[in-house]
């Protein structure tokens, strides 16, 4: 259907779609708003992502109704912040409904010092961010629900475009995250930054330091999760966003690589992003953050050490975004051991010695480093199976199948049993026998019988003495 660009008009269309995709329960609880005197709307994602032919996900709600009249009208509502938001359960799931807000004071750039609750969803609508969440589709008592679009943002999400609000500057001048936002958006929903919006982007990007580290993370995280990722990060690069979110990324433009012809060090970090399994966020990460090192050892043409100090250039990274100490911990080891190197003459018990080391980083962490070492390869211009992944994948699980001792836990005996038989007692020696044994076994499986580690475990013991 041909839609009229008119600002403010109610689009057949999209209305009629909207309606239809509006869940029971969602009208159900518009109903109960506007049957008790109260404006009620469907705000935010869930009507661009029905325009966009997208499954919607949250369904949120908008009311003049105050925070207090809303929870009195829903007795298991939850008063949630002091933005005037009410979470209620329906059905087993959880809507969000706000009171309509006009906000005030931007001063430090990341949110506002007031709110003002205000009776107009116009109004309401005139403080978003983009223009494709600046939609509304509801009604005030007695009126035909309908869709109010004030900005035309149902014309700009069938055009695929993502426009901010009114003026861009001032758009993300209130809040700089939705420099980021906007990129996430264009990079997930496949939409392409008006040009305006765009401009204003590049002139207020070193805002971005004013915002939290979490909040960044929280941005980031759904970009990674986009089917191309690479689109998103070119556009933080593009734009100068990333310079204020990493330095160290941004410094890997211009960075020579000889690898995929014409491309710079960047532009194989991106390949690898993209190569990486979107079902393994931390691969993701690490693929993004696996070369973070190279710009501060380049010399010579080569990047000595580039994956230690890479580590810690991730670590501090992810620091700054406040990242889980668990993703922190998995994403710092896989940059650091990413350059590991496989050869045909690897003895069984080197391989046990392997998987073994990389166990002790978690389960999944040996799966994760070998997919970050296929997108490396493909970002590198390989084959994913180069440097003979795929043999190493195959005795890798030949040892796995067939339960080689790879630790402690693989003996037969433990620590009791040397404390008990032998009068070892509780301490550094204990570990180091231990220790010792499983060595042992990994050479030489057959060794795995209690007698034989307790002769073995005798003799090391006495040799201490």
């Amino acid at each position: 259907m041909a839609l009229v660009p008119v600002p403010g008009s109610q689009l057949t269309g999209p209305s009629a779609a909207i309606e239809a995709a509006i869940p029971a329960a969602v009208n159900d609880l518009l109903g109960t708003i506007r049957g008790a005197g109260h404006a009620a709307y469907v705000v935010g994602g869930s009507l661009r992502d029905v325009v966009l032919g997208r499954e919607p996900h949250d369904w949120d709600l908008a009311s003049e109704a105050l925070p207090d009249e809303m929870v009195a009208l829903f007795p298991d509502a939850v008063y949630e912040n002091l933005f005037g938001t009410v979470a209620v359960r329906r059905d087993g799931e959880h809507f969000e409904i706000t009171t309509f807000r006009t906000d005030h004071d931007y001063a430090d750039f990341r949110r506002p010092h007031r709110v003002e609750f205000g009776d107009s969803i116009e109004a309401d609508l005139a403080r978003r961010d983009f223009t494709v969440n600046a939609m509304a589709w509801g009604g005030r008592p007695g009126e035909t629900p309908a869709l109010i679009d004030p900005y035309g943002g149902a014309l700009d999400a069938q055009a695929h475009v993502l426009r901010a609000v009114g003026d861009p500057s001032t758009r993300f001048k209130e809040d700089a995250l939705r420099m980021i936002r906007a990129v996430r958006l264009a990079t997930t929903l496949e939409l392409a930054v008006d040009p305006d919006t765009l401009a204003g982007i590049r002139t207020q990007a070193e805002l971005v330091a004013h915002l939290s580290g979490e909040r960044i993370a929280a941005e980031l995280d759904k970009l990674l999760a986009a089917p191309v990722p690479s689109t998103g990060l070119r556009l933080l690069s593009e734009t100068g966003l990333l310079a204020a979110i990493s330095p160290d990324l941004a410094a890997q433009r211009g960075i020579p690589q000889n690898k995929v012809p014409g491309e710079d060090l960047w532009d194989h970090t991106l390949r690898s992003v993209d190569a990486s399994p979107a079902t393994r966020p931390a691969v993701r990460l690490a693929a993004l953050l696996h070369d973070i090192g190279k710009p501060a050892t380049f010399a010579d043409g080569h990047f000595l050490g580039h994956d230690a100090v890479g580590a810690d250039l991730a670590g501090a990274f992810l620091d700054r975004l406040h990242a889980p100490r668990s993703v922190r911990g998995r994403v710092v080891e896989l940059v650091r051991l990413h350059m590991f190197s496989y050869e045909a003459n690897w003895s069984d018990a080197a391989v046990r010695r392997f998987i073994g080391k990389l166990r002790t980083f978690g389960d999944g962490f040996l799966e994760d480093l070998l997919a970050l070492r296929e997108a490396d390869n493909v970002g590198s211009g390989l084959p994913a199976n180069a440097g003979r992944l795929d043999e190493l994948r195959a005795r890798i699980a030949t040892e796995v199948a067939a339960e080689a001792v790879l630790d402690r836990s693989g003996l037969v005996v433990d620590g009791n049993d040397l404390m008990t038989d032998l009068g070892i007692e509780q301490g550094p020696l204990l570990g180091r026998i231990l220790d010792a044994l499983v060595e042992r076994v990994i050479v030489d499986p057959a060794a795995n019988d209690r007698p034989t580690l307790l002769l073995l475990a005798q003799a090391m013991l006495t040799e201490d003495r």
